[in-house]
Order: C-alpha cells, then sequence, then structure tokens
C-alpha cells in the first residue's frame, strides 16, 4: 500500500488517478473509523451491561461513558504539548495501546475498574484522533477532502460501531464483543503504520510557546468562554439522550441487536449537517443555532411518546439539530478566536467531553430518582441554556 504523506510539513501527496484518490479517502476514513469505533459502541449495549454488573442505570451509564474524562483529558494535553510527537508513530502506538483496556474489559466484573479502563480508552482515543487531525491539517492542503474524510469516518463510527457492538453481544456474549473491538484497535495500528508515512515533529509556534499566554486568551475571550458552553452543553445532551434512552426503548419491547439498529436515526444527520455552513451565511450564527436547537427540542418532547415510530423520529431529530449545532459551534471557535487557535481548540474539545461525562452522570440521577420525563425535561432546559449563549454568536 501507497504511504500517504511525506516527511516534509509542506509536502503533499500526489495521486494520479481518480481511482488513487478514492482509495486515499477510503483509507483516511477507514483510520478514522477504527479510531473511535470504541466510543460509543458500548452505548448499545448499555442495558445487558447493567444487568451484567448489577448496578443502577445512573452508575452504569457514568462508567460506560467515562471515556469522555480521557477523551478531554488527552485531546487538551496533546494540543497544548503535543508538537514534539512524531505523528505516525504517536497515532500507531495509541492506538496499539488502546487494545489493551479494550481487552481487559472483556473479563472485569468490577465496576470500578469497568470505569477505569474506558477512561484509559478515551485518553487512546483522544491521542490517536488530535494527532491524525494535526498529520492532515499539516501534509494535505485545505481544499482536499481529506479531512471531510476523516470527520466522515467518524460518524460512521457512531453509526456502525453501535450496530456492531450490539450484533456481537447479541450473538457472542459482551466478552466476545470487546475482543473483537480489541482486534480492531489493533486493525487500526496496522492501517496507520502500513499507510501514513512517518513525518517531522510538528512545527514550533511561537505563540504556544507560553501555555499561560495560551490560557490567558481563553479565558479572556468572552465570546469564546460562550461557546465552550455551548459545546459542553451540546454533548450533555447527546450522551444524555441516547445513552440513557435505550432503557426506554427495552421497554417499548426491542431485542439488543434491534438497539443497535435503532442507531439508522443518525443517517438523515449525515446528509443535513454539511449544510451547517449554508445556514450561518444566509441567516447568521446566532439564528442559526436558534434553528437548529430548536429541531432537537423538538426531537427531545418526541421520546415523551409511548409510539415507537414517533420516538425514532424524535431521535433522529435530536441527531440533526445538535450535530448541526456542533458544527456551528465549531465554526465560530475559530472565527471568535484571532491568536492561539490550538489552545482554543484544545479547550473546546475538552469543555465538550467534559458535557459528556457531566451528562451521563446527571441524567443517570434524575432518571433514576424522578423519571424518564423529568430527565427528558433536563434536556430541554439544558438545550435552551445553549441557546441563549449562543445568541453571543457573531453574525
Amino acid at each position: 500500500m501507497t504511504n500517504l504523506g511525506r516527511t516534509a510539513p509542506a509536502s503533499v501527496c500526489v495521486l494520479a488517478t481518480p481511482v488513487a484518490e478514492r482509495l486515499h479517502y477510503g483509507i483516511i476514513a477507514l483510520i478514522a473509523f477504527l479510531t473511535l469505533v470504541d466510543l460509543f459502541a458500548t452505548q448499545a449495549i448499555l442495558p445487558s451491561l447493567q444487568r451484567q454488573f448489577e448496578v443502577s442505570r445512573a452508575t452504569m451509564g457514568f462508567a460506560v461513558n467515562a471515556s469522555t474524562f480521557g477523551m478531554a483529558v488527552a485531546g487538551l494535553a496533546v494540543g497544548i504539548f503535543g508538537r514534539s510527537l512524531d505523528r505516525r508513530n504517536g497515532i500507531w502506538v495509541s492506538l496499539a495501546l488502546l487494545a489493551v483496556p479494550t481487552a481487559l474489559l472483556s473479563v472485569t466484573r468490577d465496576i470500578a475498574l469497568f470505569a477505569c479502563l474506558r477512561v484509559a480508552q478515551g485518553l487512546c482515543m483522544a491521542t490517536a484522533f488530535t494527532l491524525t487531525m494535526a498529520y492532515l491539517t499539516e501534509h494535505f492542503p485545505a481544499e482536499r477532502a481529506t479531512v471531510a474524510a476523516y470527520v466522515t469516518g467518524n460518524v460512521a463510527s457512531n453509526l456502525f460501531g453501535r450496530i456492531l457492538s450490539a450484533a456481537v453481544a447479541d450473538v457472542g456474549g459482551l466478552s466476545i464483543n470487546f475482543m473483537t473491538f480489541a482486534l480492531l484497535n489493533l486493525a487500526g495500528a496496522a492501517l496507520v503504520w502500513t499507510a501514513l508515512k512517518r513525518t517531522e515533529r510538528m512545527m514550533p509556534d511561537e505563540r504556544m510557546r507560553s501555555a499561560n499566554g495560551s490560557w490567558q486568551a481563553v479565558l479572556g475571550n468572552r465570546p469564546l468562554l460562550n461557546m465552550l458552553a455551548v459545546g459542553f452543553l451540546l454533548l450533555f445532551v447527546f450522551i444524555g439522550t441516547y445513552t440513557y434512552v435505550n432503557f426506554q426503548l427495552v421497554e417499548l419491547g426491542l431485542s439488543p441487536m434491534q438497539l443497535g439498529l435503532v442507531c439508522f436515526v443518525f443517517l438523515p444527520s449525515l446528509l443535513t449537517t454539511p449544510f451547517g455552513g449554508l445556514i450561518a451565511r444566509r441567516i447568521g450564527a446566532g439564528p442559526g443555532f436558534i434553528l437548529t436547537l430548536s429541531v432537537a427540542i423538538l426531537g427531545l418532547c418526541a421520546l415523551l411518546a409511548t409510539s415507537l415510530p414517533v420516538v425514532l423520529v424524535g431521535l433522529a431529530l435530536i441527531a440533526i439539530g445538535t450535530f448541526l449545532a456542533q458544527a456551528l459551534a465549531t465554526s465560530q471557535v475559530g472565527r471568535i478566536t484571532a491568536t492561539e487557535k490550538a489552545a482554543a481548540s484544545g479547550a473546546y474539545l475538552a469543555s465538550y467531553y467534559a458535557g459528556g461525562l457531566i451528562g451521563s452522570l446527571v441524567i443517570g440521577q434524575v432518571y433514576d430518582r424522578f423519571g424518564w420525563s423529568a430527565a427528558v425535561l433536563t434536556l430541554v432546559a439544558a438545550l435552551v441554556l445553549a441557546m441563549a449563549l449562543a445568541c453571543t454568536a457573531r453574525q
């Protein structure tokens, strides 16, 4: 297989034919898929895990989503201190190490150890993710669709990872499920080793040499802080919804395999998310947030229904609204930040994944103590707050 990229930071891999171009994009998308396939796949088997560990829904949900804590910490650390890391080696080593906690999940029966292993998974996934994004932006021009291919692979991992997890767990059990994903982690490491060529370490950035200066620029930027809060609330709602709605779907009569198929509700959002930029240009970022988050709120209200088709439509609307809002928020972080863009991106990533962790904890507690209707109301309140914060977005 031809290596992608060259050793010189400004160099670009030249692909001579359309077939080679498609192969290039396919490899990049597959690397993305294998990097984040573990992140949300475990949510599809959450009810089965709860029965195995004999803990509350809130406890199991928090343990499963503990990976987001590792994602937040590693994303921030690599964004600030990762300039000296060789991209290719960092990516494949992270994916190889990811197989260790994934395999150990197949044998642990202690919920605290399970949560720690999920944190370790998050550390490895975020390291590989951040370094891959750096590799792609440093070695391929902006007009190429390389980064878009990587994002597509990430979205596919969210969808097909859940399906695979539910199918394998349904047929072979939970232990076989985690061992299967450990093999996928090793396959990802092998693909990176084969397809990506060793590169120079990150070019020095004078603006990033002072961590204090970077964080002063972030913490002193009020509109940026609002966007960090919006990102926090978006994953708060996403994780809170798609973690605990599984229990409602089980009550509606779905099997573990059918739970995995439910994630096809993400398909419409794959078509609508690219329109985030168009929405911002046509009506402005602030009104764009109001529109997209209103769609998500409408979807949340549908989750209170007892009809399975209505609930599925609601889940699709939540995905459409939150993914569009996420696209708007990501673009706003770049527009709002005049300097220290790397630190701002790292702060946004940390805030985003922290929201997922807190969302799994808070919504789980509300669900266990007060019921599903109270949990949905809490999620709606979070999006209303996100609307208020997003109104400060630049037009």
